[in-house]
C-alpha cells in the first residue's frame, strides 16, 4: 500500500504539537516499521523544513532532523503537470489540490491528514491518522 501523508501530520510529530502529537508520532512508527510505503510530497519539504527551523531555532539540528525524516518517508516529486491539474481541480485549497494529484499520478492509496474537509472532492481518499493507525492495526491481526 502507498500512503503520502500531509505536511500537518509530520509537523504535528516534529513539533510535539497536542492534541495531535500521539497520532502524528504513531504514523512515523509505522514508516520505521515499513510496514507500508510512505510518502512526502517534495512541495512539503521547505514548509516542513521552515516550521521545524523555527520550532527549534537551530539550522543545524533542523538539517539533522529532515536528514532523519527523509530515512523514514520517501519523496514523491510534484511535476508542474500536478500543478497545472491542480488548477482545474474542483478542491478549493490549491495546495491541497497539488498534493492530490501528485498523489494520484503516484498511484498512492491513501493521504492521511488531519485535513478531511479540504479533501471532500480529492481523486485519492484522504483519512485520519487515527483511521489509518487502526488500519494497519486490524490488517497485522
Amino acid at each position: 500500500m502507498r500512503i503520502l501523508v500531509d505536511t500537518n501530520i509530520i509537523i504535528d510529530a516534529l513539533t510535539g504539537r497536542e492534541p495531535f502529537r500521539e497520532a502524528a508520532e504513531q504514523v512515523f512508527l509505522i514508516a520505521a516499521n515499513r510496514a507500508e510505503d510512505m510518502y512526502i510530497a517534495a512541495s512539503s519539504v521547505t514548509d516542513i523544513y521552515y516550521l521545524v527551523r523555527k520550532h527549534l531555532h537551530s539550522t543545524e539540528q533542523s538539517k539533522d532532523v529532515m536528514s532523519k525524516l527523509f530515512e523514514l518517508f520517501y519523496i514523491l516529486d510534484v511535476t508542474s503537470g500536478d500543478c497545472m491539474d491542480a488548477l482545474a481541480s474542483e478542491m478549493k485549497d490549491y495546495e491541497d489540490a497539488v498534493i492530490t494529484c501528485c498523489a494520484y499520478r503516484s498511484q498512492v492509496d491513501y493521504i492521511v491528514t488531519r485535513n478531511i474537509k479540504d479533501y471532500a472532492v480529492s481523486k485519492v481518499r484522504a483519512i485520519l491518522p487515527e483511521e489509518f493507525i487502526n488500519f494497519i492495526q486490524q490488517s497485522e491481526e
